[in-house]
């Protein structure tokens, strides 16, 4: 197969490259002669690995924004991501994961070459296939996005002026036969950071699932996802409670999948860029660079949407789980203070459940120095133009990391856990026509909730959205799920106070459902038949 590749995405990779071979080989050796050790292999290998830190560590709003459950309270989001209207190729953000996903491509690519002229050891086809996984996953996050786009699957070493474009399904078909491949020789231990079979597992019951919406499924998309999620669950119940899931220093409990690994030691070079930046959404400013040391910094745009904060009922352990409801004078205390009675609350967000007069008069004698929000005032909208206006998401704070705007965070980046399995499994299920078992996955998480089972009766996509909104709040997948399930149009039209249904009406009446190829993309490529997605012709 030719090689294609944009100019932009190579330069960008041959850059790394050169910088990792300084880093790790500082003999000079060339790569053809120290690739092919079992050393400088094995140094490709988790080149591909922090790769993922390019995809993920960033702003998260091509994963989050435009949908029913975030929206901006003060700052501005990408107004192409976040509200459709000004949408196009040229678009602030667009082009970021489309970069990061051929960069981890071609260094995939590279270990894949030389993993057929390196030396042989015990683990050399094990490493491959975490490679393929890391590949496939790459394609996966540009095919739900872009659509189809260019199947590279050879090492390139030295620019292509023109590439073409392969079809969605072709794409879904390159995935999936990567991951089958893969599927053969991961490892089949206990999570330690590496790609494991039921890691491969969850991404085939995902991309099954994915593709099994699309005019291309094929007939048993939804049944292979089921099979595949349930093999991936492998009997395990989801036992740890839903806080402590996401208590600091928790990051490889029994119940992850798979990771984005990070730690101090390997962002303490330089913390503002080799950490990553997902505690800095999800909530309200908190106080400015005084505050530093006692309140995370927080951007104000991904803030969580009356209809996310609706989804909680009483007795639901995600409420405060996911939530800091009660904010004392320094935030960190929560997590450093183990006896919280002794301290001052300043903040207090009342839940739904406890809104009358007379709650809000109790919260008050209780918490006398506080601000008390009370439910229904703390989402975003153009008026939140203070700190602490919208609810905090508490469940990526990082107590160890700086005050700042970058990339702070050592906190790993959960991409697959047990839970969402189980959810894959559920919507399976029903998309394959067994509603009943699909229940009983769904309910299996209620029940560590500690919320009644749902019924056959409530039992639809809909319901099945909204589990994954209480579950999953915060998580990197949101928009791929409304995408995925047909319904992001209505959806963020409905929820998103800033999103109206004309907002997608694109060129030609195309709906703005897929994001356009980047601009610099198309401006690099010799191939002047590449055509764009229709909606922004």
């Amino acid at each position: 197969m030719k090689n294609i590749l944009s100019i932009l995405a190579l330069l960008t990779i041959m850059s790394s490259c050169s910088d990792f071979l300084e880093e790790e080989n500082k003999s000079n050796v060339t790569a053809e002669d120290f690739y092919v050790t079992a050393e400088g292999f094995e140094s490709l290998v988790n080149a591909n690995y922090a790769q993922l830190r390019e995809i993920y560590g960033g702003e998260p709003y091509i994963f989050c924004a435009g949908t029913d459950m975030y929206a901006e309270g003060r700052n501005a989001e990408p107004p192409g991501l976040s509200q459709y209207t000004q949408l196009n190729a040229a678009s602030e953000g667009i082009a970021d994961l489309y970069n990061s996903c051929y960069k981890a491509i071609q260094t995939a690519n590279m270990a894949i070459h030389y993993g057929e002229l390196t030396e042989q050891t015990s683990t050399l086809s094990q490493r491959i296939a975490e490679v393929k996984y890391l590949r496939a996953n790459a394609y996966f996050l540009l095919v739900q996005t872009y659509g189809g786009v260019s199947l590279v699957e050879d090492y390139i070493s030295s620019p292509e002026l023109s590439f073409d474009r392969n079809s969605a399904e072709e794409i879904y078909a390159f995935i999936i036969t990567e991951l089958e491949a893969a599927l053969q020789n991961v490892g089949t231990g206990a999570y330690d950071g590496r790609v494991t079979r039921r890691a491969v597992e969850h991404l085939l019951a995902k991309v099954h699932l994915t593709r099994g919406y699309e005019a291309f499924a094929a007939s048993d998309d939804f049944s292979k996802a089921a099979t595949y999620a349930d093999n991936a669950i492998a009997g395990q119940a989801l036992t740890i409670p839903f806080g402590e899931l996401w208590a600091p220093g928790n990051e490889m409990n029994e119940e992850v999948i798979f990771s984005v690994q990070y730690d101090q030691a390997s962002i303490s070079a330089d913390p503002t860029e080799l950490g990553n930046m997902q505690p800095s959404f999800f909530g309200p400013y908190q106080g400015g660079s005084e505050s530093a040391g006692d309140a995370p910094y927080r951007t104000y745009t991904l803030c969580p949407t009356q209809y996310a904060i609706d989804l909680f009922d009483e007795g639901d352990a995600r409420w405060e789980g996911t939530f800091m409801t009660k904010v004392y004078e320094r935030y960190y205390d929560f997590f450093e203070v183990e006896d919280h009675s002794s301290l001052t609350v300043t903040e207090f967000y009342a839940p739904k459940w406890a809104s009358t007069p007379e709650d809000l008069a109790a919260y008050e004698a209780e918490y006398p120095v506080a601000e008390i929000h009370p439910y229904g005032d703390y989402v975003p909208s153009v008026s939140r133009n203070f700190d602490y206006e919208t609810i905090p998401v508490r469940k990526f704070d990082d107590p160890k990391s700086l005050f700042g705007d970058g990339r702070v965070s050592s906190r790993d980046i959960i991409l697959s856990r047990l839970a969402d399995t189980y959810l894959i499994a559920a919507e399976a299920y029903l998309q394959s026509g067994d509603p009943a078992t699909g229940l009983m996955r769904l309910n299996e998480v209620r029940n560590r909730a500690g919320v009644a089972d749902a019924t056959l009766a409530d039992f639809d996509i809909d319901y099945i959205l909204d589990e994954r909104g209480r579950e999953l709040l915060g998580e990197y997948h949101r928009w791929f799920d409304l995408k995925r399930t047909g319904t992001l149009v209505e959806r963020a039209s409905e929820h998103h106070y800033l999103i109206e249904e004309s907002n997608f009406v694109g060129a030609n009446g195309e709906l703005k459902i897929l994001r356009p190829i980047p601009l610099e993309a198309l401006d690099l490529n010799q191939n002047n038949d590449f055509p764009q997605n229709p909606a922004y012709q």
